[in-house]
């Protein structure tokens, strides 16, 4: 198990967390999506190795934005 801690902006409410859940639990190999928008971090827990650029990209499908950290 690996385990993803990403920051995401724009989520502001419950309904966000679960948006972002829902829309990550569709990804293959996630086993779980934890989301919380008062510290703005999505933690992702997978079974196989999935490339981080899968996970940003379906953030951002949904509305939300990815921080990058240098």
């Amino acid at each position: 198990m690996k385990e993803l801690k990403i920051k995401v902006k724009g989520m502001v409410c419950e309904g966000c967390e679960n948006r972002v859940k829902n829309a990550l639990s569709t990804i293959e190999g996630i086993e779980n999506v934890e989301a919380n928008h008062k510290t703005g971090v999505v933690t992702v827990i997978c079974n196989k190795e999935i490339q981080i650029s899968v996970i940003e990209e379906k953030i951002d499908d949904i509305g939300f934005e990815v921080v990058k950290e240098d």
